[in-house]
């Protein structure tokens, strides 16, 4: 790991994200980067849905890797953003 994949990854461990679920109108949480694969599997386990997607969509966000972060949450019917 070089020097800069470990502070990227340090800093967005410590991040809060928002994570909107677009199904269900109004659902939207702030939660760190540690939250996200238990809280979208769990939305989506109330519509008896279990995607390997989710932690692809985690690891994304760690990475920093936007445009595949948006274009799994799309595919997971989430928004992601980060928080203020």
């Amino acid at each position: 790991m070089t020097w800069r994949s470990a502070f990227h990854r340090r800093n967005s461990e410590r991040a809060v994200y928002r994570v909107t679920d677009r199904l269900h109108q109004g659902r939207a949480v702030q939660v760190p980067a540690d939250r996200i694969v238990a809280t979208v599997s769990a939305w989506l386990a109330e519509l008896g849905v279990d995607s390997p997607l989710v932690e692809e969509f985690a690891q994304a966000v760690n990475r920093g890797d936007w445009p595949l972060a948006h274009h799994i949450a799309d595919l997971l019917s989430v928004e992601i953003t980060k928080a203020a």
